[in-house]
C-alpha cells in the first residue's frame, strides 16, 4: 500500500518592492511582465535593452521563480556581469544560484559535469587561439600532408576554416566552396586532418572554444536523461543579443529550453551583422515559427539620441525587405541640427575636414573621448590616422593595429626596403622567412650567401636572380625561393635604380606575396583591400626613399603610441573603429566615412550576395548601426574622387545608403579651402 507524502512550500522571501510600472516605460513594462511562454522581445537601438532583461529576472523572481531555475545567456561576460549585479542590487533574494554567462562559459560549466559522456575526462584542458594553433601544427606534423610545398593553409587559418564549418553547420567542403574557394583543392586534406584533430584533442584531454558548445550540443542531444535534468531546471531561459546566435547555439536554447518552453530572447533584427563568423539572421526572424504562439513584443523607445538623428536612422533601415518593422522614437527634444551630409574631393580632404571639424567641436566643449570616426573597413581610416597625427590629434583604434604596423604591411615594406638597400638583413630575413621551409636558422645561412663576405659586392647586385638563384636551398623550397628572385629584378629598373613604390606593389603581391597571405592570415580580403590602400596612398610618392622614410616614421609614431603607460592611453582620444566593433558603443558625435558604392557597402559582399539580397541588406543594417551610435551630432562624408593606381582619377558614386536618406533629413556641408 502506498503512502502519500506531502512537501511543504519553502516560505516565500520578501519580494522586492520594485514599481515595475513606475521603473519603466510601457513597451518594457509589458515584456518585463510577459506571461510565462515563448517569447520574443525585438528591442531597437538605445531602447533599455539590459534594462529590460534585468528587470525580467528580477520580476521572475519577485514572483517566485527560484533563482537557480533561471538561465541567462549574453554574448560578453561584461554584459553577464552587469546584469547580474544589478538584478542583485534590486532584490532582497538570493540571487547566487542563478545560472548567468556567456554560452561558452555555461557550456564549459555543463561539460565539466558530464564530459565523459562525450568522451572527455572532466579534469580537461580549455585551449586558446595559440594552443589551439600548436595542437593543429603537431597534427599536420605528424600527417602525410606537405604544408611546404603544397601552400597549405596555416594552422591558424585551419582553425578558422574547421570553427567556422561548426558554427554554421556547414561541411568543410560547402565552406570552402564560397569563403575560401582558394583552397578548395585541400579539402580531401582537411577532412582528414579534421579527423585527426579530433582524436588529438581526445587523446591530450583537450578542448578548444567552439566545443565548449559543440559538445554540450552533442550531449543534451543524445542524452535524453542529461537532456530532461537540465529542462527540468531550466523554467526560464533568457537570451540576451539573440540577432547574434548561430545554429548551435539556437539549438542549444531550443535544448535547454524544450520543456518549458519560457524562453525570453531579447534582441534587434536591424542590428544583425556577424553573418562573417556564423551568426544567422534566420534565427531572430524566424523565432515565431519556431516556436509558435510565441508573443512579440517591441521596444522602441530611444534614450540615447536626438530626433534628428532618429528620423534618419529610421528611413536608412527602411528598404530592407527583411525585418520586423519599428520606428524608434525619440525621448530626448530635438537640437535643431540636422545631421550633416559631407561631399569631399578626395580621401585627403574628407581627413582634413574631420580633423578640423574634430578641434572645432573640442573648442566648442565636446571632449575628444565622446568623438568617434567609424568605417566599413579598417584601410578607411588610413588618412585619417595621418591626419590626425599631424595636427597631434590623440587617437585609439578598436578595429585593429595602427595602419602601419600592421604584419602586411610591414611584409610589403620589407621587399620594397632590400630592393632599395642591399645591405638591410632585417627586411631580407623577413622576407625569405615568408617562403616555405626557411626558418630563422635557414634565413641566416642565405643572409650569409648573400653577403658572400663582400659588403661592396652585395650592395652593387643589380639583378638579384643571377645570384640568387644559384643559392642552396632545398628542392622543395626552390621554386618559391626562385620566385622571389624574379619578383626582386621587377622591382628595379635596367640600370639597377628602384621603381616609383607605387610601381612595386602590383609585382610584389602578384609575384610572391599574395599566396603567402592567402595561406597565413584569415582575413585575407581586408588585408588586401590594405595593400591596395598602400598602393594609392604611394602614388603620392615618386622616390622610394621618400617613401619609406614616411612609412617609417608614421609607424614610429605609432610604436610610441603603443608603449604609452595605461594613465597616457586613458587620457581624452577620439575613437577610430570599424563599425563591427562600434556595435553596443556610443558618443556624442560620430562621423561615418568612405560612404561610397564599393566602399560602404562592401564591393566584395555585392559582387557574392545571392539573388535573395542578404549581403545587400546586412549592409543596410551595418550602416543602420553606425547612425544609431551618435547622441547629438552625426556627419555622413564620402569622397567624390579617388586615385586608382589602375584607372587614375576615378568619380565616385555616393552610397546607395546615402542616395535612400529622404530629402530634407540631412543639411549639406559644401567643404571648400581656404586658400
Amino acid at each position: 500500500m502506498a503512502r502519500d507524502y506531502t512537501l511543504k512550500r519553502v516560505p516565500r522571501q520578501a519580494a522586492s518592492q520594485i514599481d515595475y510600472a513606475a521603473e519603466l516605460n510601457a513597451q518594457q513594462f509589458a515584456a518585463v511582465t510577459a506571461p510565462p511562454g515563448p517569447a520574443l522581445v525585438i528591442a531597437g537601438a538605445g531602447s533599455g535593452k539590459t534594462r529590460t532583461l534585468t528587470y525580467r529576472v528580477a520580476y521572475l523572481l519577485d514572483n517566485g521563480i527560484a533563482a537557480k531555475n533561471i538561465l541567462l545567456l549574453t554574448f560578453t561576460n561584461k554584459a553577464a556581469r552587469e546584469m547580474l549585479d544589478r538584478v542583485e542590487s534590486l532584490v532582497p533574494q538570493d540571487t547566487a544560484d542563478l545560472w548567468g554567462g556567456t554560452f561558452h562559459s555555461v557550456g564549459n560549466r555543463l561539460l565539466r559535469r558530464h564530459a565523459e559522456r562525450v568522451g572527455w575526462r572532466r579534469g580537461f584542458s580549455i585551449m586558446d587561439r595559440e594552443d589551439q594553433k600548436d595542437l593543429l601544427g603537431s597534427v599536420i606534423g605528424e600527417s602525410d600532408i606537405d604544408p611546404k610545398s603544397l601552400r597549405f593553409p596555416k594552422p591558424e587559418v585551419v582553425a578558422d576554416i574547421f570553427s567556422l564549418a561548426r558554427n554554421t553547420g556547414e561541411t568543410v567542403e560547402e565552406l570552402l566552396e564560397w569563403r575560401y574557394p582558394y583552397f578548395k583543392h585541400h579539402a580531401e586534406a582537411l577532412l582528414r586532418l579534421g579527423e585527426a584533430y579530433e582524436e588529438k584533442k581526445r587523446d591530450t584531454n583537450c578542448v578548444d572554444f567552439d566545443d565548449l558548445l559543440i559538445k554540450t550540443h552533442e550531449m543534451l542531444r543524445d542524452h535524453d536523461d542529461l537532456r530532461r535534468l537540465y529542462q527540468q531546471q531550466f523554467e526560464f531561459v533568457l537570451v540576451d543579443e539573440y540577432q547574434d546566435t548561430n545554429h548551435i547555439q539556437a539549438e542549444l536554447i531550443d535544448l535547454l529550453g524544450g520543456l518549458h518552453r519560457n524562453v525570453m530572447v531579447v534582441g534587434d533584427d536591424a542590428q544583425s551583422i556577424y553573418s562573417w563568423r556564423g551568426a544567422d539572421f534566420r534565427n531572430i526572424l524566424e523565432f515565431p515559427e519556431r516556436y509558435p504562439g510565441a508573443a512579440v513584443y517591441k521596444i522602441e523607445t530611444n534614450y540615447r539620441s536626438v530626433p534628428e538623428i532618429l528620423t534618419l536612422a529610421n528611413a536608412a533601415i527602411l528598404e530592407n525587405s527583411e525585418q520586423f518593422r519599428k520606428e524608434l522614437a525619440p525621448h530626448r527634444p530635438e537640437r535643431r541640427v540636422l545631421p550633416g551630409l559631407v561631399p569631399v574631393r578626395d580621401p585627403n580632404t574628407q581627413a582634413q575636414f574631420v580633423a578640423q571639424r574634430i578641434l572645432e567641436l573640442r573648442d566648442e566643449g565636446v571632449e575628444l573621448d565622446e568623438i568617434a570616426i567609424l568605417y566599413r573597413a579598417h584601410f578607411h581610416s588610413m588618412e585619417i590616422q595621418m591626419e590626425l597625427t599631424r595636427r597631434g590629434i590623440p587617437f585609439t583604434i578598436t578595429s585593429g593595429l595602427r595602419f602601419f604596423e600592421q604584419a602586411h604591411i610591414k611584409d610589403v615594406a620589407a621587399f620594397m626596403k632590400f630592393a632599395t638597400n642591399r645591405l638591410d638583413e632585417v627586411a631580407f630575413k623577413r622576407l625569405v622567412k615568408m617562403l616555405p621551409g626557411i626558418g630563422a636558422k635557414g634565413a641566416d645561412k642565405l643572409w650569409a650567401e648573400w653577403l658572400g663576405g663582400d659588403l661592396a659586392r652585395a650592395e652593387t647586385v643589380e639583378n638579384f636572380s643571377d645570384t640568387m638563384t644559384k643559392f642552396k636551398v632545398a628542392a622543395k623550397g626552390k621554386p618559391a625561393w626562385d620566385q622571389l628572385a624574379y619578383t626582386l629584378d621587377e622591382l628595379v629598373g635596367p640600370d639597377g635604380v628602384p621603381l616609383p613604390p607605387s610601381d612595386m606593389i602590383p609585382s610584389i603581391v602578384e609575384g610572391v606575396y599574395d599566396e603567402y597571405l592567402r595561406g597565413k592570415f584569415t582575413n585575407y580580403d581586408s588585408r588586401r583591400q590594405d595593400i591596395e590602400q598602400l598602393e594609392r596612398y604611394a602614388e603620392n610618392f615618386e622616390s622610394i626613399e621618400d617613401f619609406l622614410s614616411q612609412l617609417s616614421l608614421l609607424a614610429g609614431q605609432d610604436a610610441v603610441a603603443a608603449t604609452q603607460s595605461r594613465a597616457e592611453r586613458d587620457r581624452e582620444a577620439v575613437t577610430l573603429s570599424s563599425v563591427h566593433q562600434a556595435k553596443g558603443l556610443e558618443w556624442n558625435a560620430v562621423f561615418v566615412v568612405w560612404l561610397t558604392e564599393g566602399m560602404f557597402p562592401n564591393a566584395r559582399v555585392l559582387d557574392e550576395d545571392a539573388d535573395d539580397g542578404r549581403g545587400l541588406e546586412e549592409e543596410r543594417r551595418l550602416f543602420y548601426v553606425a547612425v544609431t551610435r551618435a547622441k547629438d551630432e552625426l556627419y555622413l562624408a564620402y569622397p567624390i574622387v579617388w586615385s586608382n593606381a589602375h584607372n587614375g582619377q576615378v568619380v565616385q558614386k555616393p552610397s546607395r545608403f546615402i542616395e535612400e536618406i529622404p530629402t530634407g533629413l540631412a543639411e549639406e556641408w559644401r567643404v571648400g579651402s581656404g586658400w
